[in-house]
């Protein structure tokens, strides 16, 4: 397994739309298992393959540290709301090192897909889980967390992230 480089904010690939995956094969099974690594060793709880250059709709995540959390990936997900209630949250990324906003989300919502040999799969979620899949879908979609965010911490975190010493700087 192999540890890839994250792509940080301003990469176009962070804001491009990934493409469904149609071939399930031993290149995507390496895929899921590279970003997985890659994932725990930047201390994360889910990663998108465009975030490290890949546009293709797979993600991973482990929120395993959670009770009742899980660990796992979904290649082609597709998300729906259980219900109408939201919550707000702190969400960071890692794409955008050091910056951390209260995002608006559902608090419950179904997720189906499949896994890496083509299996359909779904899962209930609510928590951390349920966050972190809405978040790497928008990644998938080229949405970035900063457009969920109210327009004043906005700005505030566009003033970090221009001032940080990453910005800019290409590969984590």
């Amino acid at each position: 397994m192999t540890v890839l480089p994250i792509r940080l904010f301003g990469d176009p690939v962070l804001t491009t739309r990934a493409s469904e995956v149609t071939e399930y094969n031993a290149a995507l099974r390496t895929l899921v298992e590279d970003m997985t690594e890659t994932m725990a060793d930047a201390g994360g709880v889910g990663l998108a393959a465009n975030q490290v250059g890949v546009l293709r709709r797979v993600f991973v995540f482990d929120c395993s540290h959670v009770e009742g959390g899980l660990r796992g990936h979904v290649v082609n997900p597709v998300w729906e709301p259980l219900d109408e209630e939201m919550e707000a949250g702190t969400e960071g990324c890692l794409s955008i090192p050091d910056i951390s906003l209260s995002i608006p989300r559902y608090r419950r919502v179904r997720l189906s897909g499949t896994d890496v040999a083509g299996k359909p799969l779904s899962i209930t979620a609510s928590g951390l889980l349920a966050r972190c899949i809405q978040h790497e879908t928008d990644h998938l979609d080229g949405v970035l967390y900063l457009k969920r965010a109210a327009v004043e911490e906005r700005k505030a975190a566009m003033a970090q992230i221009r001032a940080a010493a990453w910005f800019g700087k290409g590969d984590k």
